[in-house]
């Protein structure tokens, strides 16, 4: 465990006060879909995705301090995401939720219903991250599947800000007036999206508020980042831009590497190809750049100074980790801001020990605050 910071950690970073730096936003993850661990694809009773166990993650966040926390969804794992966000509405004062949905899942117009009520419970601290997922039981391609995503996008948009839609789209055809609830104070939550092909950038570029990264490079991220303003110019708009990743702080940079080699100390390589596999959204081009950080890594794992691919080695999606001590991650975070990232989206195994962690010896030196719609 964490001792105390160090002197050089406090020395340096309050000299460097958090508030010369530009605020972000910083959120936590709750593990909803049976991805707690103490030990990667070693499964535990007391980690299982539960309302008790996801409940406290929650409160443990907003008691920590987060903005926000990220509520994930999956169609064949876990809790249900929307059932789960309406019990934790009335328990929460301050934590803003950030709700996956699973687009097509549900009929829109019904969906903006659910999303109204969520967020009028929730006053306003209620945004979205979109996933352009397949559906249960079919295969589509991702040029179809993400053009369905974005004529989803723009009727739920239309709908939460009080709109009639009057659609003959080629995934949604219909005429529906709004339901009587909208987005709180009439403007529709935030839409959070990722994706790294190129069906998935115009995506984004075109209906996003808020573009998703899972981990990469420093000069990756820059990458992206530069095309995606290009792309959302076209469209005559602007993006806000966040960042995937999980996280592993300890009081020295070897106490961190150490946790980390720990974690996947007892994972079987089999077992973590099944825990890879089983999500609907397996092999997308966001997974396959996953795949090739893991290939480029050295023999620890590790693709950058304190970037560690290990977490991929048993995780379909965001699969990789900061591991290293304080002023490490905090610095990290700030060079990733410099690139224009206002969010991040954190985690660690197990959930809420990680959490405890960042949230007393990271988080008091960033300058944060939740991005909102109301601006």
């Amino acid at each position: 465990m964490i001792e105390l910071y160090k002197t050089v950690v406090s020395d340096f970073y309050m000299q460097a006060s958090s508030e010369s730096f530009p605020s972000c936003e910083v959120s936590w993850f709750s593990a909803l879909c049976d991805d707690d661990y103490e030990f990667l694809g070693v499964p535990d009773k007391n980690l299982e995705s539960s309302w008790e166990h996801c409940r406290n993650i929650v409160l443990g966040a907003e008691k920590g301090g987060f903005d926000r926390i990220l509520l994930p969804s999956g169609y064949s794992l876990g809790l249900d995401t929307m059932a789960f966000a309406g019990g934790m509405a009335p328990l929460l004062r301050c934590l803003k939720l950030l709700t996956a949905i699973r687009c097509g899942e549900v009929w829109a117009p019904q969906q903006a219903r659910q999303i109204a009520t969520l967020d009028q419970m929730l006053e306003g601290r209620l945004d979205i991250n979109i996933i352009s997922s397949d559906l249960p039981g079919e295969t589509l391609e991702s040029a179809p599947r993400y053009r369905r995503t974005l004529e989803f996008m723009q009727i739920l948009r239309a709908l939460l800000s009080g709109q009639s839609v009057d659609t003959d789209g080629e995934f949604h055809k219909f005429s529906v007036t709004p339901p009587r609830l909208q987005g709180y104070g009439g403007k529709s939550p935030l839409f959070y999206f990722g994706g790294l092909s190129e069906a998935a950038r115009e995506t984004a570029a075109a209906a996003a508020d808020v573009y998703l990264m899972w981990p990469d490079t420093l000069e990756g991220v820059e990458s992206v980042l530069s095309d995606m303003r290009v792309r959302a110019a076209r469209h005559g708009r602007n993006l806000r831009f966040g960042y995937r990743v999980h996280v592993i702080v300890r009081d020295t940079e070897r106490e961190a590497r150490k946790a980390a080699s720990r974690l996947v100390s007892r994972l079987d390589a089999s077992a973590g190809d099944r825990i890879r596999n089983r999500s609907l959204d397996a092999v997308t081009a966001g997974v396959l750049h996953q795949s090739a950080l893991r290939d480029r890594a050295d023999s620890e794992g590790y693709v950058e100074d304190i970037l560690w691919t290990g977490i991929g080695r048993a995780r379909s999606g965001c699969g990789a980790a900061l591991v290293g001590n304080p002023d490490q991650i905090l610095a990290r975070l700030r060079a990733y801001q410099e690139l224009g990232m206002e969010a991040f989206i954190l985690s660690g195994y197990p959930h809420q020990v990680e959490c405890d962690l960042f949230a007393r010896h990271v988080l008091p030196f960033l300058n944060h605050t939740p991005l909102s719609r109301f601006n």
